[in-house]
């Protein structure tokens, strides 16, 4: 062969390289958005990412995924990602519209605490699925905002629609941090 045509083939080799290509980058941190949009504040986790996911670059490597009142489903894709951001409405008794944000070992041991939840699994039991599998992964955490009312409606309360904003600051800076690690 050429020189001119292994040159031509190098090139292009280097181009379809996901590593070398910005455009073909994998998505490996899973921002997860919980809740039921149909009852009140229950519903900020998909709201939160709705909002992050209108302003970020579809081709980024953040993917994002509402994942409603939970499933099994959602295993594979926490098993696939790097590193993990949910978040969820979470009664912590604190003030309504209160973020915090726990993360690794802080994420586990506030999810084995005791909680009132309309999911149909615990975001526990898929972190468990994951353990399991050796498929946890290894940055992960949770932003939790406190919900004022849980109920029927479909409109967030104005405490926890203050929050949304402040959250999605709260995701940018766990972000940044874990890119300069």
């Amino acid at each position: 062969m050429p020189p001119a045509a292994r040159r031509q083939i190098n090139c292009r080799a280097k181009l379809l390289t996901p590593a070398l290509d910005p455009r073909h980058m994998t998505q490996d941190t899973l921002i997860l958005g919980l809740g039921n949009v149909l009852m009140t504040d229950e519903a900020v986790g998909a709201e939160v990412i709705r909002r992050l996911e209108t302003e970020t670059d579809p081709e980024g490597p953040l993917r994002f995924i509402d994942g409603g009142t939970l499933s099994f489903t959602l295993a594979a894709p926490i098993a696939d990602c790097r590193r993990l951001i949910v978040v969820d409405a979470a009664a912590m008794d604190t003030t309504p519209g209160t973020i915090r944000v726990f993360e690794g070992d802080a994420m586990d041991r506030q999810l084995r605490r005791p909680a009132r939840s309309v999911h149909e699994v615990s975001l526990a039991d898929l972190m468990d699925m994951a353990r399991l599998t050796d498929s946890l992964p290894a940055r992960r955490a949770l932003i939790g905002i406190e919900p004022q009312v849980i109920d029927w409606g479909d409109r967030l309360t104005p405490a926890v629609e203050a929050a949304v904003p402040l959250a999605l600051e709260e995701i940018r800076a766990l972000l940044r941090r874990w890119d300069g690690e």
